[in-house]
């Protein structure tokens, strides 16, 4: 079952009756599941967090959007954080097999409902924009232009809507997109004095040339005697919670002040969690597989993850088209990574190379994580080849059927492409670590550094190939046109960083 998480934010945190009432409104269907709401009364503000299937998250994001129109006086309303209207902010983000352009089409199918049927004026953000300058929420709703300013500049051409009329009423506006997931972290400062608050959120976030992927304002929690630096984190793999805290923790030290605590506003993903496990028990080589919950999560839904590598090759010898060349890339990737981890541990600890050592530290830490990444692309190709084979099995009776079964077989075809294409990018990143290692690391090891590079640059080889056959099923020229351009790029880059190392070899050996 394809799923999308929908994560609307409203303009009311003290009246724990309308939030509920909200939330009923979007838990019509028995596949609804609402796994958080949180309430703000400094922020005067909620986040409901929700999944639904693909085709009923935009239903039930629309009866939620109603309800607070219904139940929300912007007019009236007064809160620390930003907002344009009660249904303030609705994204859409994909889980497991559900692609970002189906959450595009989602949200903006939602827009142009929402516009016309409630005459809610509609901005789309994010991967949803139709205008570049709009793409980032800071951009189109911050501290100095909300509710207020949105109702005395509406008639602007600058502010007109995307959907629904070009006029506030009580209900404000509606900011809806498509995005990938993202942390709300705040942190508490022991604190009065916002100004403290203001300057650090304005020193760290990405706009003014702080930490990459951050958002960040300063907020007053009168009620609490504290003031927040408030985040949005939209990028954690890049940017981890640890560094932030960090940061901010280090700028408070500046101003006299401390850190009172921290939370996280809604749900997290477990391996955001690892990451700061990691770095503050600096662990050594620590993979989220380690993690005995996750384990038991899994149980056998990872059927060749769960395989020995006998049983592996016996399923790749035998008739079945799956695992196919696919699956294979990503194993011969992952092996790849760990040839790399292997050269670099063969590096920490020796004398000779104690200038690298922090440098094949971070190697052996990173070609970890890349070896597990490539490992689950395993099952993950096996899954969107079945897609495919489903697709081809529909009927083609009629000419409805065979449209129907053209558009689920084109579908299918695009993440049969995705999934190798982030095979080969993944590739790619082993062969960077394995230049560096052969490059830099323990020299008797650096025939074990070299086969990883080759390892690598086969598996991205035969990741494109899977990304070419692919193509054939597509019509979407704009798609085929871009993919051809990927595919271009990491022969291109592959094929360099292959001759640096076979130069690096012939010096050695």
């Amino acid at each position: 079952m394809k799923l999308v998480e929908c994560v609307p934010n409203f303009s009311e945190g003290r009246d724990r009756k309308i939030v509920n009432e909200i939330a009923r409104a979007i838990a019509f269907h028995e596949s609804v599941k609402i796994l958080d709401m949180e309430m703000d009364p400094d922020h005067n503000r909620s986040v409901i967090t929700f999944v639904a299937p693909i085709d009923i998250v935009s239903e039930a994001a629309f009866r939620g959007i109603r309800k607070a129109a219904e139940l929300i006086d912007m007019d009236s309303h007064k809160g620390t954080h930003p907002r344009f209207g009660a249904a303030d902010v609705v994204p859409f983000i994909p889980l497991y097999d559900t692609t970002m352009e189906e959450c595009v089409e989602i949200a903006r199918n939602l827009g142009k409902r929402v516009g016309e049927e409630l005459g809610i004026p509609v901005y789309l953000y994010e991967k949803a924009a139709f205008i570049d300058w709009r793409r980032n929420l800071p951009d189109i709703r911050n501290e100095k232009f909300q509710y207020e300013q949105l109702r005395e500049h509406i008639n602007e051409e600058k502010w007109k809507p995307d959907y629904g009329p070009q006029k506030v009423g009580k209900a404000g506006a509606t900011i809806i997109g498509a995005r990938d997931f993202l942390i709300a972290f705040n942190v508490n400062l022991n604190t009065k004095n916002i100004e403290i608050a203001k300057k650090i959120a304005r020193d760290i976030r990405e706009r003014n040339g702080g930490l990459k992927n951050v958002r960040a304002l300063g907020f007053d929690l009168k009620e609490r005697g504290l003031v927040q630096v408030s985040m949005n984190l939209i990028n954690y793999k890049e940017t981890p919670i640890n560094r932030v805290f960090e940061l901010i923790k280090s700028e408070a030290e500046r101003y006299g002040v401390t850190i009172a605590g921290s939370e996280v506003v809604g749900l997290i993903p477990l391996d955001a969690l690892v990451q700061v496990a990691d770095f503050y028990l600096r662990l050594e080589n620590f993979s989220s597989q380690q993690i005995l919950e996750k384990k038991i999560w899994e149980g056998d839904e990872k059927m060749l993850e769960n395989m020995s590598i006998r049983k592996f090759l016996e399923e790749l010898s035998s008739s079945s088209p799956t695992p196919g060349g696919g699956a294979a890339s990503a194993l011969v990737g992952s092996i790849a990574a760990s040839l790399s981890s292997m050269v670099a541990n063969l590096t920490i600890g020796k004398k000779k190379y104690q200038e690298v050592e922090s440098e094949m530290k971070e190697i052996a830490k990173e070609a970890v994580r890349l070896r597990d990444e490539l490992f689950l692309i395993v099952d993950e190709d096996v899954m969107v080849f079945n897609k495919i084979m489903d697709a081809l099995k529909l009927p083609k009776e009629t000419e409805e059927q065979v449209r129907l079964r053209k558009e689920k077989i084109e579908e299918a075809s695009k993440e049969a492409c995705e999934v190798p294409l982030k095979t080969a990018r993944l590739c790619l990143e082993v062969m960077k670590l394995a230049f560096k290692v052969t490059e830099k690391g323990n020299k008797n090891a650096i025939s074990d550094g070299a086969c990883s590079a080759y390892f690598a640059h086969s598996a991205l080889q035969g990741a494109l190939l899977n990304i070419r056959i692919n193509l054939k099923n597509i019509s979407d020229e704009n798609y085929k046109k871009m993919m051809h351009e990927n595919i271009q790029n990491l022969i291109k880059e592959s094929s360099f960083i292959l001759e640096k190392v076979e130069e690096k070899i012939n010096e050695v050996i």
